[in-house]
C-alpha cells in the first residue's frame, strides 16, 4: 500500500508484486509520447481496476518525470488524472 507504479510486460498483475506487497488493482498502460501522457485503462484480471482512494501519494520510477498520468474509465465514469489528484512522488 506504499502507492509504487509498477509497468511490466507479465500475464497477471501477481507477477509484479515483490515479498509481500499488496496489488490494488491494475489495467492496461501506453504511452502517448506526443502528448507526454501516460495512458491508464481497464482492470486486471487478478485485481480489477485501481482503487485510487486508497492513496495520497504515488510513487512513480523517475524515468517518467514530466508525463501526465492519465486513467480512463470504460464505463461512462469521468476519467480520473491521477497526476492532479494524486501527490506524485519520482524514485530511483
Amino acid at each position: 500500500m506504499d502507492g509504487f507504479l509498477r509497468l511490466g510486460m507479465v500475464n497477471q498483475h501477481k507477477d509484479l508484486l515483490i515479498g509481500d506487497d499488496q496489488c490494488i488493482g491494475g489495467g492496461y498502460y501506453q504511452f502517448d509520447w506526443t502528448s507526454n501522457r501516460l495512458l491508464l485503462d481497464r482492470a486486471s484480471y487478478d485485481f480489477g481496476r485501481p482503487r485510487w482512494h486508497l492513496l495520497d501519494k504515488l510513487q512513480v520510477p523517475a524515468s517518467y518525470r514530466g508525463l501526465r498520468i492519465i486513467y480512463f474509465y470504460d464505463d461512462g465514469q469521468e476519467d480520473y488524472i491521477v497526476s492532479d489528484e494524486l501527490q506524485i512522488e519520482y524514485y530511483e
